[in-house]
């Protein structure tokens, strides 16, 4: 009974798929899909084609992968295994450049286009190929995110003059505004619960992060930083913030929790610390460091310490796997 409990516990810690980290890398004069672990070993390369491939995003799963892809100039959405098999081209003629997001089902896509002269939101049924556009309307759509429930989609949008952070159903209908300020409201984030939403705002003077609920209610400024603040993202547990944090020509990490305290800064080097994620577990950290020509794959503790590189090679796009 003893031997026959351990076995079957190897079977199932077995099947229990490695921390991973897809990302660009720079190979041979242009960029590839590249996955890595945390363990130190070397990156295994999912992609080789003469052109590039860039902006991965994993399945809700974590069982397939959806990047865009360059062929002869032309940007599409393409979507493989998570170790590089059965992939197929997604989308045609729509000039995509990279997936923002999946469903929370895994069945859609979401992306923009530039197709029709201006940026506009657009959703692909992964399985199907079929492309629906969401948003129609002489100004710049950009930045839709799922819900967590998968009914509503955030996004932002100029159409009234400045950028602002809209809501709609998803299937585009129901298009309704949720910030009205002078100031550029941008970079909606949901939180894991789908009751609230980040997002970062000039209303103040000074990019900033804000939080307010998921109808607009209750808009509240969670920093006040000297740097400007952007790119707001949530912790699995919905307790913090990651986000972006500018001084002059140096771009740093910081975090903060949801209710405006426990403010840190957690990289203070020359240069660019930027483009990060949350760890599925929400105790680490990946992100690119560099001058912004040439960055590189670390990861780091969630006080910022024990940073650790993963890739000796200039990456792009860092996104864990769920």
């Amino acid at each position: 009974m003893v031997t026959t409990f351990f076995l079957l516990l190897g079977v199932l810690l077995a099947q229990v798929p490695p921390s991973r980290i897809a990302f660009a890398a720079r190979r041979d004069g242009n960029w590839d899909i590249l996955v890595t672990g945390v363990s130190g070993r070397p990156p295994v390369r999912l992609t080789s084609h003469a052109g590039s491939e860039r902006f991965p995003v994993w399945s809700p799963d974590g069982a397939r992968i959806a990047y865009g892809a360059e062929r002869d100039g032309t940007w599409e959405l393409h979507v493989m295994d998570a170790d590089g098999g059965h992939s197929r081209l997604l989308t045609r003629d729509v000039v995509a450049k990279g997936p923002r997001t999946w469903s929370p089902d895994g069945t859609r896509i979401l992306f923009e286009s530039v197709r029709d002269g201006n940026g506009e939101i657009y959703v692909v049924e992964v399985g199907s190929g079929r492309v629906t556009r969401l948003t129609r309307n002489p100004a710049e759509d950009r930045f839709p995110q799922w819900s967590p429930d998968g009914s509503r989609i955030a996004f932002t949008s100029s159409r009234d003059g400045n950028r602002e952070i809209y809501l709609m159903a998803a299937d585009g209908s129901g298009q309704t505004r949720l910030t009205t300020t002078p100031g550029e409201d941008d970079s909606p984030s949901w939180s894991p619960d789908g009751s609230r939403i980040a997002f970062a705002s000039s209303r103040d003077g000074h990019g900033e992060i804000y939080l307010m609920g998921s109808d607009g209610s209750s808009q509240r400024r969670l920093t006040t930083d000297s740097a400007e603040a952007d790119l707001p993202r949530w912790s699995p547990d919905g307790t913090r913030l990651l986000f972006q944090s500018v001084r002059g020509s140096n771009y740093d990490i910081a975090v903060i929790n949801a209710d405006g305290g426990g403010y840190r800064r957690l990289t203070s080097a020359p240069g660019y610390d930027g483009s990060a994620c949350w760890s599925p577990d929400g105790e680490r950290i990946a992100f690119l460091s560099g001058n912004q020509r040439q960055d590189f794959l670390y990861i780091m503790d969630l006080d910022g310490r024990r940073k650790t590189l993963l890739s000796d090679r200039p990456a792009l796009d860092p996104r864990w796997a769920p």
